[in-house]
């Protein structure tokens, strides 16, 4: 009969074979997309802040670019800890996202509030994004007991989660009532 971890236990990660693993290569990797993708925010937010009609959208927009530095300063640190040097891969998934939101700019009529919904669902959509991958990060970083690693990502996960709230609330509490009142030219 072989000796089977108990699932409340954990393998020691060098026994468990984490260490050059593909799991762990593939954590590496998935950290490098998601720090292009902070790093292309943070050019990206100022100009969804300059696109929005609503005070209250803007400085959502500006005060979560500095939170977003915040979110590329961790991933640093990520890969300190890791030994790696900080590098970033395309990610294409957000490069999709900020797209579809310049095409909202383009495609939406300025200082409207129907442009300020395009602009908070475009918002959502990159905040969702990146819920998914620091929830998804987070359990492969406890999978591979780096704690001090897991906290780091629970730390932006849960800004990433108060964003998207505050996107939503400022939608809820007036923006998508007054678009539904803007008569089309």
């Amino acid at each position: 009969m072989q000796n089977k971890v108990q699932s409340n236990e954990r393998p020691n990660p060098e026994q468990a074979g984490f260490t050059g693993s593909m799991l762990e290569e593939f954590f590496k990797d998935e950290l490098k997309d998601i720090y292009w993708a902070e790093k292309h925010l943070v050019k990206t937010l100022p100009k969804m802040k300059k696109a929005a009609h609503s005070p209250e959208l803007q400085k959502a927009f500006e005060d979560h670019l500095e939170v977003t530095k915040e979110h590329v300063g961790r991933l640093e640190r990520i890969f300190d800890l890791l030994g790696e040097k900080s590098q970033a891969k395309k990610c294409p998934a957000i490069e999709g996202i900020t797209r579809e939101g310049e095409d909202i700019i383009e495609e939406t009529e300025d200082d409207t509030a129907t442009r300020d919904v395009g602009l908070i669902m475009a918002g959502q959509k990159a905040e969702h994004y990146e819920i998914a991958t620091y929830g998804g990060l987070a359990q492969l970083a406890r999978t591979l007991d780096q704690p001090e690693i897991v906290g780091l990502l629970e730390d932006t996960l849960k800004e990433e989660k108060e964003a998207d709230q505050l996107l939503t609330s400022i939608a809820e509490n007036g923006i998508n009532y007054e678009a539904a009142e803007e008569e089309e030219e």
